[in-house]
């Protein structure tokens, strides 16, 4: 199957007040994976006239607010009203198809994308006739459930701790993040839920 892992990077919670700051998109294919620096990715910075955040959100991305701030000509540069038709032309030039209506539909993975970022997707010029997310999305989140122990699902923290990570910090940095998600449902391709539960249950 293919996927596209997806992250944003936003100047605070709310996606009716508050801006998406960076997008990062990354294409994987269950079937023939690559090596995670081959990957076709696609970053954009969004430039606003004015930036709208909570104090914290504006701490953790001081360094994307620096690379707005820069003068110099910066191809990963774009308007709000260009994030969306920029992303489609990327999935268009790897492969992906447009529905009947125009529209090029992927199935999306991500950390509580459902929860967070599809929020900030909606509000972008273009999300829904240009490109939108399948209804299924793909979180990383129940792949690494304890379902003895949690309460709650897993942060990204916690999968990367359960899947052994070497590195178990959380980059918040739209690209090192939506890589992160590829490694985290890559060892489950070889041996998805289902076959699981059929090795573990002889008969069933």
């Amino acid at each position: 199957m293919r996927y596209v892992s997806l992250d944003l990077e936003t100047s605070g919670p709310n996606p009716h007040r508050h801006q998406v700051l960076e997008l990062a998109a990354v294409i994987e294919d269950s079937r023939r994976p690559l090596p995670l620096a081959e990957l076709p990715a696609f970053r954009r910075v969004v430039r606003h006239p004015e930036y709208v955040g909570t104090a914290g959100a504006l701490a953790l991305n001081a360094r994307l607010l620096q690379e707005l701030a820069l003068k110099e000509p910066n191809p990963e540069l774009c308007a709000p009203d260009e994030l969306v038709p920029q992303l489609r032309e990327f999935l268009l030039a790897h492969g992906f198809r447009l529905n009947p209506k125009g529209c090029v539909a992927v199935t999306m993975a991500g950390k509580n994308i459902a929860s967070y970022d599809l929020g900030f997707l909606k509000e972008l010029p273009g999300y829904g006739t240009l490109v939108r997310a399948e209804p299924a999305m793909l979180d990383p989140a129940a792949f690494y459930l304890n379902w003895h122990k949690d309460s709650r699902l897993p942060s990204m923290s916690i999968c990367k701790a359960r899947a052994r990570f070497a590195d178990r910090d959380v980059a918040h940095e739209a690209l090192a993040d939506a890589l992160d998600v590829v490694r985290l449902l890559r060892p489950f391709y070889e041996l998805p839920a289902y076959q699981q539960v059929r090795a573990a249950s002889p008969g069933s």
